[in-house]
């Protein structure tokens, strides 16, 4: 079967539907054959590209959207070099014009003759299919697009010659496999290792959502600006008071630099054993990679700091150029300190160096920026430009005032604290308080 002629483009996850549609379409006219089996294969298999359209959100012409997605996951020598660099020189063009050859004459396939010989009239259901409104589970709709897009640029094609370029050029803009489609990942163990999974639906955060903040935010801008223009940069901690914005800082950054190659990894604490395998998967890709840690801090007990380290800075391997580590925290220090640790008598008979041990981590960083918590003037003026965001009418004077009573009682002045006052406001208010 042609299929089995492929040259790099071999291995795919859903491949069986493939190796079945395929096997049809050499064997439908077979004199020998059964008919009633080669009928219900066919309809096994639009069962499947119907399933699919469901599970990934696919729309139009569903053969040609299985197809264009199988070209853009499968991770091979040629899809991995083009990832975010575009087109790349060799004879590895010849064997990829090859597989894009077979893969034409898959796309350009006339099923008519097919459907006359079984009797099957429902093919015209995965030609110009309509999706649902729900979500995809596989992708989200951005990511869905730009498959389905490509499915129907395949289609104004003429050549194979064509259809490389175009998919070349996606590679390049988009990248190949899961790192390039998506955004942010966290990890799951797989019995030998940890798999880096996707996260399907990142907040969609931007940095200018954020109010205030102007330094810190430029900080941090200007250290991931470094990384992805393939300059040096620094490891990098957020520190500060809670509901600061750390997180969201670090969730816009995400999606600021999407484009240009940045990818999130989100890594618990006690995953950092695992640090090691996930770099390993990483560290050949031409995208950036941060691995991002989340509300980072120690007990005395707790040990898993010291992976960090290892990974951070202190191995025999060096980390490599395209990964960096941001981790956000309410403590400067991340491991907890006592006075005890300073005293001159203890069991320990190093005290400095148990004080250095503890501060030997946060030293790795080296980039630190500073949440604080806002004053009362940066707090209204966080509550009034969020406010005018969501299109609210108070009056300032009784707008203020409902935002100081509810800062009293729900933990303080914060960038949080404002944004659920204002979530309050447009949640309960029944006198039109704001407009839509």
């Amino acid at each position: 079967m042609r299929e089995q002629e492929l040259l790099l483009y071999r291995q795919f996850e859903d491949g069986d539907l493939l190796h079945d549609m395929v096997w049809l379409m050499e064997h439908y006219e077979d004199e020998g054959g059964n008919r009633e089996e080669l009928r219900g294969l066919l309809y096994q298999c639009l069962h499947r590209l119907l399933e699919l359209a469901g599970s990934h959100g696919f729309h139009g012409n569903l053969w040609h959207c299985y197809l264009a997605n199988l070209l853009v996951n499968n991770e091979n020598s040629y899809s991995r070099s083009c990832e975010i660099r575009g087109q790349v020189q060799g004879s590895i063009n010849e064997a990829v014009l090859h597989d894009i050859v077979i893969f034409k004459e898959f796309y350009d396939y006339d099923f008519a003759p097919m459907l006359k010989k079984l009797e099957v009239g429902e093919f015209s259901l995965i030609e110009d299919y309509k999706p649902s409104s729900q979500e995809s589970k596989v992708y989200n709709r951005r990511i869905c697009e730009r498959i389905c897009g490509l499915a129907e640029q395949f289609c104004h094609d003429e050549t194979p010659f064509q259809m490389k370029d175009t998919l070349t050029e996606f590679y390049r803009e988009y990248g190949v496999g899961k790192f390039g489609l998506h955004k942010s990942f966290r990890l799951r163990p797989d019995g030998t290792g940890v798999r880096v999974e996707p996260i399907l639906n990142i907040a969609h955060v931007q940095l200018d959502d954020l109010v205030g903040y102007e330094i810190p935010k430029s900080k941090l801008i200007e250290n991931t600006e470094a990384f992805v223009s393939g300059r040096k940069a620094n490891n990098c901690l957020l520190f500060g008071d809670a509901g600061t914005g750390k997180s969201s800082c670090i969730k816009a950054i995400a999606n600021e630099y999407y484009e240009r190659g940045l990818r999130i990894i989100e890594v618990y604490k006690h995953q950092f054993q695992g640090l090691n395998d996930v770099i390993a998967q990483i560290k050949n890709r031409n995208y950036k990679f941060i691995i991002y840690m989340d509300d980072l801090s120690f007990e005395e007990f707790e040990t898993e700091y010291k992976y960090l380290k290892a990974v951070i800075e202190g191995g025999l391997e060096k980390k490599p150029e395209n990964v960096l580590i941001y981790a956000t925290s309410n403590r400067r220090h991340l491991i907890r300190e006592n006075f005890r640790d300073r005293e001159e008598i203890r069991e320990d008979m190093h005290t400095g160096d148990t004080v250095q041990e503890k501060l030997s981590l946060v030293n790795r960083f080296g980039v630190t920026i500073y949440f604080g918590a806002p004053g009362k003037k940066e707090f209204q003026s966080i509550v009034k430009a969020l406010a005018e965001r969501a299109g609210i009418r108070l009056p300032e004077e009784e707008l203020l005032l409902e935002a100081n009573k509810w800062e009293l009682s729900h933990g303080g002045r914060s960038g949080r604290t404002a944004q659920q006052f204002i979530d309050h406001l447009l949640g309960t208010r029944q006198e039109a308080a704001y407009e839509r």
